[in-house]
C-alpha cells in the first residue's frame, strides 16, 4: 500500500527523513481492526517525528500520521481516535500512546487501530473536516469544555492564533458563547483569526483592554509571562503545549498571589472525541483547512508546515 513514512531523523533537515512509496499491509492484532482511509491531517506531532523528538530509532521506518477519517471493515464511515490506551480516559494511561509512536500511523491507505478507537461519523461531516478532529480540535474541545471552568459569556484568550489548536479554540469557544481574544505574530492571521470569530485580537505581549478569565496556552516560553499577567485574580491557565520552549520562568509570586490556576492537558477521550463530532453537527461549526492535497503530495504540506504559512489543517486525501 501506499504510505508516508518517516525513514530517518535529524533535526535540522526533519524533511529529509520524509518518504513516500510502498509500505508493507498493517498487521492486526486480536482486538484491532484495519480502516481504509479517505483522509488524514497533518499535525506538528508528525514534524517533531521527523526531528526525532518522542521517537526511538528502533521504531523507524514507522508510518506518520495520527488524525484519520475513513471507512471500517463493515462499510461504516469512521473516525479515528488515536490515542492507544486503557481506563475510562485513556489519556491518563501511563503506557498510552499515539498512532506513529509505537504502532504505524494514519498516512497510508489502510490503518490498524483498536476497534475501540472508532468513532462513527455524523453524515453532515464529511471526511475531510472529520479527519481534523482526532488531535487538534479534540485538544481544543478539552482545554475549553473539560478543564478551563468557564460559563459562556467568559473572556479568553488565545495565544498564537494559526496553529491547529488555536483555530480550533477560536472557532469552538465562538460557537459556544465565549468572548474570544486572540494574539498573533502576523497581521495576516491576526485578520483571519478575527474572521475566524475573535472579538479582538492583539500583537503577543500587547496589554489588554482588561483581564481575562482563562488563557488557551500553547506556545510556552514566548507567551508565559504575558500569559499570566493576562489573567484575572483566580483565572486559569490551560497548557496544552510549548512549542517556543518549555521552561519560561514560573513567576510564583504572581500564581500565588492572585491564586492563578496552571492546568495541563493533552489530547482528549474517546467520548470526548464523539461528543466533538456531534458539536460539529449540531453547530454547523466546521474546521478551518489551510489546504487539501492528495497524499502523494505529501511533502508540500510538511514544507509549508516548517515554514509556519499555514492557517488552520492541512489534510491528506486517499
Amino acid at each position: 500500500m501506499f504510505a508516508v513514512t518517516a525513514t530517518q531523523t535529524d533535526p535540522d533537515n526533519p524533511l529529509a527523513g520524509l518518504t513516500l512509496g510502498e509500505r508493507p499491509e498493517p498487521k492486526v492484532p486480536d482486538g484491532w481492526t484495519t480502516v481504509s482511509v479517505r483522509a488524514a491531517a497533518l499535525n506538528h506531532h508528525d514534524l517533531w517525528t521527523l526531528k526525532g523528538v518522542g521517537i526511538r530509532q528502533d521504531r523507524l521506518p514507522i508510518v506518520l500520521g495520527c488524525d484519520a477519517a475513513g471507512v471500517d471493515e463493515d462499510g461504516n464511515e469512521v473516525i479515528v481516535h488515536s490515542v492507544i490506551g486503557t481506563g475510562a480516559d485513556e489519556t491518563l494511561d501511563p503506557k498510552r500512546t499515539l498512532l506513529s509512536e509505537v504502532y504505524d500511523g494514519t498516512f497510508a491507505e489502510r490503518v490498524a487501530v483498536p476497534r475501540r478507537n472508532l468513532v462513527p461519523k455524523p453524515a453532515a461531516l464529511s471526511f475531510e473536516d472529520a479527519a481534523c478532529l482526532p488531535t487538534a480540535w479534540l485538544t481544543a474541545y478539552r482545554m475549553l469544555f473539560d478543564k478551563a471552568g468557564l460559563q459562556p459569556g467568559s473572556t479568553v484568550l488565545v495565544q498564537g492564533a494559526g496553529g491547529g489548536v488555536a483555530t480550533a479554540l477560536i472557532a469552538l469557544g465562538r460557537a459556544a458563547g465565549y468572548r474570544v481574544w486572540a494574539t498573533s505574530r502576523s497581521e495576516e492571521k491576526r485578520e483571519r483569526a478575527r474572521e475566524l470569530g475573535a472579538d479582538q485580537v492583539f500583537e503577543p505581549g500587547a496589554r489588554l483592554p482588561e483581564r481575562v478569565d482563562a488563557v488557551m496556552e500553547t506556545v510556552g516560553q514566548a507567551t508565559w509571562d504575558h500569559s499570566l499577567k493576562s489573567l484575572k485574580p483566580g483565572g486559569r491557565i490551560v497548557v496544552s503545549g510549548a512549542t517556543s520552549g518549555a521552561v519560561p520562568p514560573a513567576d510564583l509570586n504572581r500564581v500565588f498571589f492572585l491564586q492563578l490556576s496552571v492546568v495541563g492537558t493533552t489530547m482528549g477521550t474517546r467520548e470526548q472525541l464523539g461528543r466533538l463530532a456531534v458539536f460539529l453537527e449540531q453547530t454547523g461549526l466546521r474546521p478551518v483547512v489551510d489546504r487539501v492535497l492528495p497524499l502523494a503530495e505529501a511533502r508540500d504540506g510538511f514544507a509549508a508546515m516548517e515554514a509556519g504559512e499555514i492557517f488552520g489543517k492541512v489534510v491528506f486525501t486517499v
